[in-house]
């Protein structure tokens, strides 16, 4: 068994979730010299004698896809089509399970994932010369799903804003998926959006301890304002869903009722929970968060999480992924139940229209209708 108490009790990287580089080796990858892994650089500054450490600078490239729509098949997911306008996430959750994703690129799911960032600037033209082709079909497109897409940076980039402002022309039907109040900013268009029965906004909350968030989620806006965020989209009309979620075990279940309390309280229209998931790269991240942050507790959360997931880290099948077993699990299930039935929420479907859909003009050209 993996010991966390025997670890040597690094101290934590300031303002980043991940405390290692965590390089990837599934794809056969080189080794990486010394001057360009992450892992050493961060191994050299805690070994400096005096003065202030240095902080990891983020880093953001711009990259110019030739399309920007991806479609899936997942049987599991309630969505076939998504926009991400970026790649890695400042937000530098620990749990996220996109960060395997930066090993396509021969990045690190670590801390490459939340420090060296990509921005698609043309995400909302390529959008509109998709929406545009004569064989389109409209069905509401995703965002939020992979990385989030009110991350820091949108406030200088802008791009979900410009997405937003296409699928409104084209009257197409979006879901925005964030931990962020920078959603807020865009309050004008979610607003004429959902008086067309076109949006629906879900924000997660994990925890309501500041300190614990900023420890496993650390450049994310703070349960407060997530909830204050919440609250100001339901008063503007705006159909909201709230995700508690990861539920991480002896470390954020705790918080389970009180969220979905508060939320109800607000008038959030439904809620739900996702289990913690540790694919790839995931769960070697996690365990090195445990064995800083947590060290005495980090074998009893390993335990129940394989108690939950068949014995492993993590259950990658389909349907099984998002409905863990167990009598862990169960008890968690049973917890929401009663906790969503005292606050009289539950499960709304947001059938957003699909109906209002007009290709939007291209290239300059007038709208004829």
């Amino acid at each position: 068994m993996f010991s966390y108490m025997k670890r040597r009790l690094a101290p934590a990287i300031a303002g980043r979730g991940a405390q290692g580089a965590e390089v990837p080796t599934r794809f056969g990858l080189a080794t990486r010299e010394v001057d360009g892994d992450w892992r050493d650089y961060v191994e050299r500054l805690a070994n400096l004698e005096g003065g202030p450490p240095v902080k990891l600078r983020t880093q953001v490239t711009e990259e110019h896809p030739k399309t920007i729509l991806s479609f899936n098949q997942s049987p599991d997911v309630p969505f076939d089509r998504s926009v991400n306008a970026y790649r890695g996430c400042e937000h530098g959750c620990v749990y996220c399970f996109a960060r395997p994703t930066h090993a396509y690129h021969d990045l690190s799911p670590g801390l490459d994932f939340e420090t060296r960032l990509f921005a698609k600037p043309n995400a909302a033209e390529l959008l509109r010369a998709t929406l545009a082709k004569p064989k389109y079909r409209p069905k509401p497109i995703s965002m939020g799903t992979n990385t989030d897409p009110y991350q820091p940076i949108e406030a200088r980039y802008r791009i979900t804003r410009q997405v937003l402002e296409v699928c409104l022309d084209a009257r197409h039907p979006v879901t925005v998926t964030t931990k962020s109040d920078r959603v807020l900013a865009d309050l004008d268009l979610l607003e004429q959006l959902a008086e067309r029965r076109l949006v629906a906004v879900a924000i997660s909350v994990t925890t309501l301890d500041p300190k614990l968030s900023g420890k496993l989620e650390p450049r994310a806006a703070a349960p407060a304002k997530r909830l204050q965020a919440l609250q100001k989209l339901v008063e503007a009309g705006v159909p909201t869903h709230c995700s508690v979620s990861p539920i991480i075990p002896a470390i954020t279940d705790e918080f389970m009722e009180e969220i979905v309390q508060r939320v109800a309280a607000i008038g959030t229209g439904s809620v739900g929970w996702i289990p913690l998931r540790l694919p790839h790269e995931v769960a070697p991240l996690f365990r090195e968060w445990l064995s800083v942050h947590f060290p005495e507790r980090g074998d009893k959360v390993m335990s129940i999480v394989r108690s939950i997931r068949g014995g492993k880290d993590n259950d990658p099948d389909f349907h099984t992924r998002l409905k863990p077993e167990g009598v862990w699990a169960d008890l968690f299930r049973a917890r929401f139940r009663v906790a969503c039935k005292r606050a009289g929420l539950g499960k709304a479907k947001f059938e957003l229209d699909c109906t209002l859909f007009r290709p939007p003009a291209v290239g300059g050209q007038l709208r004829l209708l």
